[in-house]
C-alpha cells in the first residue's frame, strides 16, 4: 500500500534587500521594518528539502531563490499535516495573510 502524501506550510526568511523590488514592495505597503521579509509556501517535501530546492533554483520562486536566508520554523510549526494540496494551499494563503497583518513583508506562491 502506497503511503499517502502529507503537505505542510513553510516560511523562508528573505534578505531585506528583496524590499527594493517594486513588485514585492507594492504587495507589502504596510511592512514594519522591525519584522522580517518572508516567503510562504506549501509542499509535500520536508521544509528543509523544499528550501534546498529554492536555493538550487529547482522549481523555485525567484524571491526565495535569490533572497532566501533560512527557514523560520516558529512561524510555520503549527501549520502541518494537510491531506491534500488544495488544503495546504489554502492554509499557505491564510498563513501568508496573517503574517502580513502582523507587519511582515510577505510573498507567497498561491
Amino acid at each position: 500500500m502506497a503511503q499517502q502524501r502529507v503537505y505542510t506550510v513553510y516560511v523562508i526568511e528573505l534578505d531585506d534587500e528583496v524590499y527594493s523590488n517594486a513588485r514585492f514592495r507594492a504587495a507589502n505597503p504596510d511592512w514594519n521594518p522591525a519584522k522580517s521579509c518572508v516567503y510562504v509556501g506549501s509542499t509535500a517535501l520536508t521544509p528543509e528539502e523544499r528550501f534546498a530546492q529554492h536555493l538550487a533554483g529547482h522549481k523555485s520562486n525567484a524571491f526565495a531563490h535569490r533572497y532566501g536566508v533560512r527557514l523560520m520554523p516558529r512561524l510555520y510549526r503549527s501549520w502541518q499535516d494537510y491531506p491534500t494540496r488544495e488544503e495546504a494551499e489554502r492554509a499557505e494563503e491564510r498563513r501568508a495573510l496573517s503574517l502580513r497583518r502582523r507587519g511582515y513583508a510577505v510573498w507567497y506562491g498561491v
